[in-house]
């Protein structure tokens, strides 16, 4: 037998000692890109449990530890049945298969990654909870248990910050002084020290490791994937949530439903709020260059391109703490994000460079003139924005592009743009299949209006989303060709 039919007979044992049967059928389950197995098993009178297998046996003594102490506080925790603490098998309670990301992807508008309005009230019980575990299990847990390291102390911080260099800067070939990169992260973990880090911190407090269950006003989440947890500060795994790349949660949601926790967690713990903001951009920051390490691992190193996908949403993150500014000195630092920024931001190239087909992408004002074949293949398609409501009409939105969120609703709202989207769609997906099943090596499409700065943009960047999501084997890139006349802030990010 191999060794993935000896772990399914132990986990079908365990199975047998909580059922009192074997299970009729054992069915793999979709993992989260670690090194752990899973397998959904079921009994005759269709009775389920999941079968969990991890090669590390302190990460499985963390998990065990965890469960049994969030379960005795009576937190949403899957049961633990069973354990097989020499093999690394355990057998735990069903939640079923919606994720909280698989709730966004459902509710978004076809071809979109707009963060679904609908989704919000899950996302405020999601943080209504989230409190309990960080305070009530910060109080109760066993820290000794932890693995790898008991706190998100100096070494911790300090072992994210490298796992983003070596992983992504030095995999993606990104330019640095190391000694002054160094100087940085130092900087950067003293800041992050300065708050209590007394609390339980959930590390990977994100949407795929939420589950839903239930349906309407009873719909509830459920909560996995905590053995990495430890010791440390409360706005670590709010960051973690609100900054969750592919989610892709627009600014002012973000800022509601991070007002909507601190009213949460003082019913818990008192908060300084002016502490916590103050330390709240570090803390985005460190989780996000966390992600990036975590998507160079499995993309550039494993091969694994959908975690690269990741990467443009994790850039434009990455943009608008740059536009914020930081309170701390951190100069090389800055400039390695902005670099990310150019690269993959939405102005630019989101994945590397790749054999096969490669779209690209252009906006742009007519009175500028058509934009140049650079390929040397000629052709594509030039579609004409200027049909499409035009904000720049309005004051509110003169001095914002396409890239804003106010005037990606202003747009998406209009019955033009659903109709104008629908057929543009229809046209470039028909294309980019006819062209990778053919073998063809690139195609331009470029969205043309008055100004270059918001209707072109706006679908421009739409449709880019729509083939990355699409086509995850498509090399897309996009191009602003008048950014420089935009309002400073597009400009320089």
């Amino acid at each position: 037998m191999t060794s993935g039919a000896i772990l399914v007979d132990c986990a079908s044992a365990l199975f047998a000692e909580w059922q009192g049967e074997l299970p009729v059928d054992v069915a793999p389950v979709l993992g989260d890109g670690s090194a752990r197995s899973y397998w959904r098993l079921a009994a005759s009178d269709g009775t389920t449990a999941i079968g969990a297998h991890g090669p590390d046996r302190e990460e499985n003594q963390a998990f065990f530890s965890y469960s049994r102490t969030f379960r005795s506080l009576g937190l949403p925790v899957p049961e633990l049945y069973q354990v097989d603490v020499d093999n690394g098998i355990w057998l735990l309670e069903d939640l079923g298969d919606v994720t909280l990301f698989d709730m966004i992807k459902e509710m978004r508008e076809p071809g979109s990654d707009a963060f679904p309005e609908a989704v919000m009230p899950i996302y405020r019980k999601v943080l209504e909870v989230l409190p309990r575990f960080q305070v009530e299990g910060g109080r109760a847990i066993n820290f000794k248990r932890a693995y790898p390291r008991g706190a998100f102390d100096q070494q911790s911080i300090l072992w994210d910050l490298n796992y983003f260099k070596y992983h992504f800067l030095k995999l993606a070939h990104v330019q640095f002084n190391e000694a002054r990169l160094e100087q940085d992260f130092s900087t950067l973990t003293r800041f992050l020290l300065k708050g209590d880090t007394s609390h339980f911190l959930y590390r990977d407090f994100q949407s795929r490791n939420v589950m839903i269950r239930g349906s309407g006003e009873r719909v509830s989440p459920w909560f996995i994937d905590y053995q990495g947890g430890r010791r440390g500060a409360l706005p670590y795994d709010v960051a973690s949530l609100l900054y969750d790349a592919k989610a892709n949660l627009p600014d002012l949601h973000r800022a509601t439903l991070l007002d909507h926790y601190l009213e949460a967690v003082v019913e818990h713990h008192p908060v300084n709020r002016d502490e916590f903001l103050e330390l709240w951009p570090g803390y985005v920051l460190v989780r996000t260059l966390q992600a990036l390490g975590a998507y160079g691992y499995r993309g550039f190193f494993e091969r694994k391109p959908g975690f690269l996908q990741s990467v443009p949403y994790a850039a434009e993150n990455l943009r608008g703490l740059l536009t914020a500014g930081f309170t701390f000195e951190v100069p090389e630092l800055e400039a390695t994000l902005t670099e990310i920024v150019n690269r993959w931001g939405s102005s630019v190239d989101a994945a590397p460079s790749q054999e096969g087909l490669e779209v690209s992408i252009s906006s742009f004002r007519f009175a500028g003139g058509y934009p140049q074949d650079t390929t040397g293949h000629g052709g594509g398609h030039v579609f004409d924005c200027r049909g499409l409501p035009n904000p720049g009409r309005q004051q509110e939105y003169r001095r914002l592009t396409g890239l804003d969120q106010e005037t990606i609703e202003f747009l998406a709202a209009q019955p033009e743009t659903v109709e104008f989207w629908t057929q543009v769609r229809g046209i470039i997906d028909a294309h980019v299949t006819s062209y990778v099943d053919r073998g063809f090596h690139s195609l331009a499409v470029h969205f043309g209006c008055t100004g270059g700065q918001h209707r072109s943009v706006y679908m421009a960047e739409r449709l880019a989303v729509h083939l990355r999501s699409l086509y995850p084997q498509v090399h897309v890139s996009v191009i602003h060709r008048e950014r420089a006349d935009w309002p400073r802030k597009h400009v320089s990010g």
